[in-house]
């Protein structure tokens, strides 16, 4: 075998191995941050630091941060490059995933925008049941005639967000438990859907850089061969 033919073998195994870890991150972001492009047909409120009432358009949902009782959801014009609000949410369930995005609305009276109220990622349980000012809750509380999660505290830096009280509001403005507004999964499937927001292709991290590498030393396999058998 030819010299330069056994520096191709080489080379193309370890370009394998590193094509396999750059297209990685691309291929497990969306899972991660959820990152979710959304169409409104009209205006839409939407609370948060930033709460505002977004006309209608083309928007990217992604998921900031996430913990055990509470997540934050950022809302980005189309392109990703502009956030107009970011939001706090609390995990809420549903019994049966969909492959579709699910974005649901509180009822308003005619002519006010639509209040936006949970949004849930294809293929999952657990969705982003969002949080509005106590103000804004007894509102659209007495409007649906259900309670609706509240926080007292109106922050205005998204690093807040992790510390604000949250509770939930009746029409009435009475405090109620939080298992009121949002869905409680099933006891069965309580410590299952602990581990949802794992990303699933987490693992494959380790597979894919083991297979890099089982690739690169199988090309100084067949080059060492080849120099032997020369």
């Amino acid at each position: 075998m030819k010299q330069i033919d056994r520096f191709k073998i080489v080379a193309v195994s370890f370009c394998l191995f590193l094509m396999a870890l750059a297209f990685l991150p691309s291929a497990t972001a969306d899972t991660w941050n959820k990152k979710t492009i959304v169409t409104f047909s009209g205006p839409v409120e939407v609370p948060g630091v930033g709460a505002q009432v977004l006309p209608a358009g083309t928007y990217m949902f992604k998921l900031l941060d996430s913990s055990s009782n509470r997540n934050i959801v950022q809302i980005f014009n189309k392109e990703g490059t502009h956030v107009f609000t970011t939001i706090l949410a609390i995990p809420n369930y549903r019994l049966k995933p969909t492959d579709k995005t699910v974005i649901t609305f509180r009822e308003r009276a005619e002519g006010q925008p639509e209040a936006i109220r949970a949004w849930f990622y294809p293929g999952t349980q657990w969705g982003q049941e969002f949080v509005y000012p106590k103000l804004k809750a007894i509102e659209l509380a007495k409007e649906t005639n259900e309670p609706v999660l509240a926080t007292t505290d109106e922050p205005t830096e998204v690093a807040a967000l992790k510390e604000v009280p949250v509770e939930a509001v009746t029409p009435a403005g009475e405090e109620v438990p939080l298992a009121q507004a949002v869905e409680a999964p099933p006891v069965e499937t309580a410590s299952a859907a602990a581990a949802e927001p794992m990303p699933k292709t987490a693992s494959e991290v380790p597979l894919l850089a083991l297979m890099g590498l089982l690739s690169l030393g199988a090309g100084f396999g067949v080059w060492a061969f080849s120099k032997r058998a020369a």
